[in-house]
C-alpha cells in the first residue's frame, strides 16, 4: 500500500506543530510546576537531584547545563559564562538562590563546581582553539618556522631537508614546495596538531606516514592531517565534543586535550582508510564523510571516551 505524499507531508507538519506546542507548554508552565512538586517531595532543587542521581561525567554535566540554560533565574543562567576566578563566588550565590542546606547535601557544592568548570572550560577552550586557527602561519616568524622544521625532523629523521622551499615537503604530504600555503584554512592550529602528534606519538606518527606512502592506498599525510584538524574544530564548534570532554576531563579542559583528540582522529582515520581500501585518493571526500559520521555517532553515546589506543602488533 502506497502512502499519499501529500498526506504524509501534512501528517509530518502536524506532528512537528504538536511537538512545538508541547515543548512551549512544558517549558513555560508544566516544567515549573513539576520542579515545584519534586522540590516539595524530595526537599532538593533540580540541580541537587541531578547531582544525586547521575554519576560524574557527560550525563550529569549535560543535564546541569540544560537545567541552567532553562532556568528563569539570572543567577543560574549567568553560571554558564563564568571565568574560573569568579566560580566560587557565583557558586555561593547559586546555593543561596536555591536555598540549599549544605549540611544535608555535603557533596553538592563540589559536584556542581566540577560541572561548572567543565561547562565554562569548554567555552574557554573553544575560544583558544579559534584564536589559534585564526593565527596565520608567518614565514617571518621564527617560532613558526622552527615548528615546521621540527615537524620534518621528527617525521624524516634520516633525511636532511635540502632547503626551506623544496619539493621534499611532498614526502610528508604537503601539496607544494612551501607548506605555508597549506595552512591557510586552519592556520597555526593545523601545524600545532601535526607537531603535537609527531612529538607525543613519534613512532605512531611515522607509522601512519609510512601507510600514507603506500603505492596503492597512500594519501597526502599532512593535507589529510590538516583536514582532520578541520573535523576536530567543527565537532567542537557544534558542541559535539562535549560528551567526550565531560567524560575524560574531570575539571577544566586544556588545549592539550583538544590535541589528544586530534591524535585519536589521525590514528583512527589511518586505520579506517586502510580497512576500507578505497580504489583511489579521488574517493577521499566520500570516505572522509563516512569516517566523520562514524565519529559523530560515537560522540552521541553517553559514556563516550575517544582516546587513542595503539594496537599491539601481532
Amino acid at each position: 500500500m502506497h502512502t499519499n505524499p501529500i498526506h504524509h507531508f501534512r501528517a509530518t507538519r502536524l506532528l512537528r506543530m504538536l511537538g512545538y506546542i508541547w515543548q512551549c507548554f512544558y517549558s513555560s508552565c508544566l516544567r515549573f510546576w513539576l520542579k515545584w512538586f519534586l522540590r516539595l517531595v524530595t526537599g532538593r532543587c533540580e540541580l541537587q537531584r541531578i547531582c544525586a542521581r547521575c554519576k560524574a561525567g557527560a550525563l550529569r554535566t549535560a543535564q546541569i547545563e540544560h537545567s541552567l540554560k532553562s532556568s528563569k533565574s539570572k543567577v543560574l543562567r549567568a553560571a554558564l559564562s563564568l571565568k574560573e576566578n569568579d566560580l566560587d563566588e557565583h557558586l555561593a550565590q547559586i546555593i543561596q538562590e536555591k536555598r540549599v542546606k549544605e549540611q544535608k547535601d555535603p557533596t553538592f557544592k563540589a559536584n556542581l563546581r566540577q560541572c561548572l568548570l567543565q561547562i565554562n572550560g569548554y567555552s574557554e577552550l573553544f575560544e583558544a582553539v579559534e584564536e589559534l586557527r585564526k593565527q596565520v602561519f608567518d614565514s617571518e616568524n621564527k617560532e613558526h618556522e622552527n615548528m615546521l622544521l621540527k615537524l620534518w625532523d621528527l617525521l624524516m629523521p634520516s633525511v636532511k631537508l635540502e632547503s626551506r622551499i623544496t619539493k621534499q615537503w611532498g614526502n610528508i604530504g604537503f601539496q607544494g614546495d612551501d607548506p605555508k600555503t597549506d595552512f591557510r584554512g586552519m592556520g597555526m592550529l593545523g601545524l600545532t596538531n601535526l607537531l603535537f602528534f609527531s612529538e607525543n606519538h613519534t613512532d605512531v606518527a611515522r607509522q601512519v606516514l609510512s601507510h600514507a606512502s603506500h603505492p596503492r592506498l597512500g594519501y597526502s599525510y599532512a593535507i589529510v592531517g590538516i583536514n582532520l584538524t578541520e573535523m576536530a574544530y567543527s565537532l567542537m564548534k557544534s558542541d559535539a565534543l562535549k560528551p567526550h570532554f565531560y567524560n575524560t576531563v574531570s575539571g577544566k579542559p586544556q588545549m592539550k586535550h583538544f590535541h589528544h583528540f586530534y591524535c585519536y582522529l589521525a590514528y583512527e582515520f589511518d586505520k579506517f582508510w586502510l580497512e576500507e581500501e578505497p580504489e583511489s585518493i579521488m574517493e577521499f571526500n566520500r570516505y572522509r564523510e563516512k569516517f566523520h559520521d562514524k565519529v559523530k555517532g560515537q560522540l552521541q553515546m553517553p559514556e563516550v571516551t575517544l582516546i587513542m589506543t595503539v594496537d599491539q602488533e601481532k
